[in-house]
């Protein structure tokens, strides 16, 4: 170690690079975590360069060892965790050998840290502005009596609108998106030479993720910053990065300049993450599931009957609001949804899109008739189910299933997995002791799952796992609709094309219809033969899915199709 580091000139010096020399070069890091069942090796053997200027993506699964390898560099691991080997390099200085005090100096004011979740990164009784205000002193880079006012200019320059407002915010009074922002002032406050940004935008909307990196790239470009960016997505990382780095079960398996990676990939690993990024494969949609001869036959006759087939859900001009507590000059309801009309025929799939508050959620639960209409009607195999009450109801919920978003959650951790199965049956007394276990290995062999898991909890399950038993819960009545609210978000790319190719493949055997939920249209071309695309409870355009996306006629839709990652790398592969 060449001495301590500090915030005095020369800092800046102690990080200035030759050009020809990494700004930060990791070697030969090994991590591990201290756990009840022994010691897990989380990371092993790391080798990674970030050049100035430049943005480095690392790619990879849940668990491939990514955030680990980031929060590494400037040691912020767990209680139980530690690095066991290897260095890390920033400028003159090995990190890994730095102390506590010399490594307060280099956080912030060397290295700056953008954290995935803005919910739980934010210090929820401090104001925006105090948080951003607490790295300038910290850092001695303004007094106590300016550091409000630096502030302020931070927020400003991290993209925030009225940033002297927010500034005296809390972080709960703020949209995902300006958290998110909020985040990256604290994290460009001191000027560091590498901002670390752990899955930045992971959590929001596809149009504020684009808005966010965009503003990244731009402050980056402006300050020659250096970005070591970890993300599961590979089309944020083609859009962004000149370098890639490709993590599996804690090592590197493959690395290099992002076009030679995605053009000519070397290790299978990579080639699985392509062929299963949806934002990637956008020009090139997952092949249809063929159907078995049955199925084919009665979708022939279903074309052929063409518009006069008779819809299996129609909703008429179906409009839900909400009352609000009561606030001089506000509004007194909140209309989630505002005159929407669509139908869904059998063996298709209907997918409704849009931002989070665009109301497709609430319209699915108007679908399932789990909340009431304020007005319109809703319509299932013909019959009018908007005021179904008794007996009407309760066979509508054995028609008509759900699967929802979070496979962690949907599952009742007390029951095993052939109960969770069952429970529907049980519920509709159908079938009996005997017959019903043997239903849930029937189902569990369905979504391609071995009937060994019967017997386990949804705990010990992956989370992939526990998405195809929620599937195969839903289809146990053989229900005539199924609707998938966000089925996948929560999963890794390559479980995420598993469980679509599963969707697909089941409404091929039987001729379930589908009403799927989604915010990501790259995900929604692959599995929707008709898209409603949904903007603050309307429905603002609808159509194939292949009329929407090559022809899309809504200034709305064709923002949200300009915002699927991955779409700058294929305007420059097609330019």
């Amino acid at each position: 170690m060449t001495g301590p580091l500090t915030n005095e000139p020369e800092t800046d010096e102690a990080v200035t690079n030759d050009a020809g020399e990494p700004l930060l070069e990791v070697r030969g890091l090994t991590v591990s975590y201290r756990t009840r069942g022994g010691t897990v090796r989380a990371v092993r053997g790391v080798d990674l360069d970030v050049w100035p200027g430049e943005v480095t993506a690392v790619v990879g699964e849940s668990g491939s060892g990514k955030s680990t390898t980031a929060h590494a560099v400037i040691r912020l691991l767990a209680a139980n965790g530690s690095v066991d080997a290897g260095t890390v390099r920033f400028g003159r200085h090995d990190l890994t050998s730095l102390s506590e005090r010399e490594l307060r100096t280099v956080r912030g004011a060397g290295i700056g840290l953008v954290p995935q979740d803005p919910s739980v990164s934010l210090n929820p009784v401090k104001r925006i502005g105090e948080q951003v205000a607490e790295v300038l002193r910290i850092h001695q880079l303004a007094t106590r009596r300016s550091a409000s006012l630096d502030a302020i200019a931070i927020l400003d320059q991290a993209g925030l609108t009225d940033a002297a407002t927010r500034a005296r915010q809390y972080p709960h009074e703020l949209s995902g998106g300006m958290r998110q922002r909020a985040l990256i002032a604290i994290a460009i406050a001191a000027k560091p030479k590498l901002i670390i940004a752990d899955e930045p935008t992971s959590a929001l909307d596809v149009t504020v993720q684009r808005v966010i990196l965009d503003h990244l790239q731009h402050l980056t470009e402006e300050s020659g910053t250096s970005v070591l960016l970890v993300t599961h997505d590979l089309g944020v990382a083609a859009d962004r990065a000149q370098r890639i780095v490709v993590m599996s079960q804690g090592r590197v398996v493959e690395t290099g300049p992002t076009r030679e990676i995605l053009e000519n990939p070397q290790h299978d690993y990579t080639r699985q993450l392509l062929a299963s990024a949806p934002s990637l494969t956008i020009a090139r949609p997952r092949a249809k599931v063929s159907s078995p001869p049955i199925a084919e036959e009665r979708a022939a006759g279903e074309r052929a009957a063409g518009e006069a087939a008779a819809p299996l859900v129609e909703l008429r001009n179906v409009v839900k609001e909400f009352r609000l507590p009561h606030t001089a000059g506000s509004a007194r309801t909140l209309r989630a949804v505002d005159d929407v009309s669509f139908t869904v025929h059998r063996g298709r799939t209907v997918a409704l899109v849009g931002e989070s508050g665009s109301g497709k959620s609430t319209t699915a639960r108007l679908v399932l008739r789990l909340t009431d209409p304020t007005a319109g009607r809703i319509l299932f195999d013909g019959a009018d189910v908007t005021t179904a009450r008794g007996t009407q109801a309760r066979q509508l919920r054995r028609r008509a299933q759900l699967v929802y978003q979070n496979p962690y959650a949907s599952l009742d951790p007390r029951f095993s997995i052939g109960e969770v199965i069952t429970e529907p049956l049980r519920a509709f007394k159908v079938g009996d002791r005997a017959s019903r276990p043997a239903r849930a290995r029937d189902l569990l062999d369905r979504v391609a799952l071995p009937a060994s898991l019967l017997d386990r909890r949804p705990a010990e399950l992956s989370g992939g796992q526990r998405q195809r038993v929620a599937i195969a819960r839903a289809l146990a009545l053989s229900p005539d609709l199924v609707v998938c609210d966000e089925p996948v978000s929560a999963l890794d790319v390559s479980v995420q094309a598993q469980v679509l190719d599963l969707l697909a493949e089941l409404q091929a055997d039987t001729g379930v219809a589908y009403l799927f939920i989604s915010h990501d249209l790259a995900v929604v071309r692959q599995i929707a033969h008709q898209v409603a695309v949904m903007k603050a409870g309307r429905i603002v355009e609808t159509g194939t899915t292949d009329d929407l996306f090559t022809r899309p006629g809504h200034d709305y839709t064709r923002e949200l199709l300009a915002a699927i990652p991955g779409g700058r790398y294929q305007d420059k592969e097609h330019t």
